[in-house]
């Protein structure tokens, strides 16, 4: 039993934004691989069984908003009496990532990811496998906060689609290969130039859309 975690936040407002990269991942796997359809309640998240690899799947999409996705994963992790470091893989937005680009880490800290950290906490370590879905460096006239909390721009749509079938790809490879194949075809090298910014407008329009956002805490 495998468990696929997707992190992001709940409800309308929060669907395509930057911050919500992972269930956009875990959405995908569940178009190609779930057992069934409809997503049931369980462990404070919405769960759905798949079929990946040919290994047995529990898809997770957690109810709690960002910042508590520990409580979630340490509740299934305890139920199914799981080991982190070869069953858990926890896809998650990456400011340091372009959009589109994905990278797979085997263990290590949570890079000041809110979402992360709580899980770090929930399960008292770091050794667990996370599919990095890139989202573009924070533009120079905006926020953290509001920047994750943004909807991906309609200009991005097909990086956005790469990232998302890559992430999705990665997952496959790692129950299908293990992590280490997969890292090795998966992590490529980034391009040598940055991403194109923001343009001015467009980041001053998206920092006013989103400020009353970041009042929830659901931030890196």
């Amino acid at each position: 039993m495998k468990l696929i975690v997707g992190l992001g936040n709940p409800g309308a407002q929060y669907e395509r934004t930057r911050h919500n990269a992972g269930f956009i991942a875990v959405d995908a796997l569940a178009d190609s691989f779930a057992v069934g359809s409809i997503a049931r309640s369980q462990f404070h998240a919405a769960v759905l069984d798949a079929r990946i690899a040919g290994e047995k799947v529990l898809l997770m999409k957690p109810t709690t908003y960002m910042n508590r996705s520990g409580q979630s994963v340490g509740e299934a992790v305890r139920f199914f009496k799981l080991d982190p470091s070869e069953d858990l893989i926890v896809l998650v937005d990456d400011i340091a990532l372009p959009v589109g680009h994905v990278r797979i880490r085997q263990r290590g800290g949570s890079g000041g990811h809110n979402g992360l950290s709580d899980i770090d906490r929930a399960l008292g370590g770091e050794d667990y496998t996370r599919v990095r879905i890139g989202v573009g460096a924070v533009p120079r006239l905006m926020n953290q906060a509001d920047w994750v909390l943004s909807k991906f721009m309609s200009e991005e749509k097909d990086e956005v689609e790469q990232g998302t079938l890559d992430a999705k790809r990665a997952v496959e490879l790692i129950l299908g290969e293990g992590v280490t194949i997969a890292m090795t075809r998966m992590n490529k090298k980034l391009p040598g130039k940055d991403p194109k910014p923001m343009p001015e407008n467009k980041q001053v329009n998206q920092t006013q859309e989103n400020s009353a956002h970041a009042e929830h805490g659901e931030t890196k």
